[in-house]
């Protein structure tokens, strides 16, 4: 069970989205949640990556080494 609190905006939007197609809040929440998700997911890995990568935690390697690693030089 999730509860959210929306803006008064945002809620009276969704209001009017549910009530003009017939379909319930909680379904366009659950769609703009799954469309979403793996962006969120995404961008949020990325950014402790990044954090790591300059803390030090985490080397990088160089695109070279990879191709070489794989068999993809060339």
């Amino acid at each position: 069970m999730l509860a959210i609190r929306l803006p008064a905006e945002v809620e009276s939007r969704l209001e009017a989205l549910a009530r003009a197609t017939g379909r319930t809040k909680t379904f366009y929440a659950r769609e703009a949640i799954l469309e979403h998700l793996d962006d969120l997911e995404d961008l949020y890995l990325a950014e402790q990556r990044l954090i790591d990568i300059r803390s030090g935690k985490t080397q990088t390697v160089p695109l070279e080494e990879v191709m070489k690693r794989y068999g993809m030089e060339g």
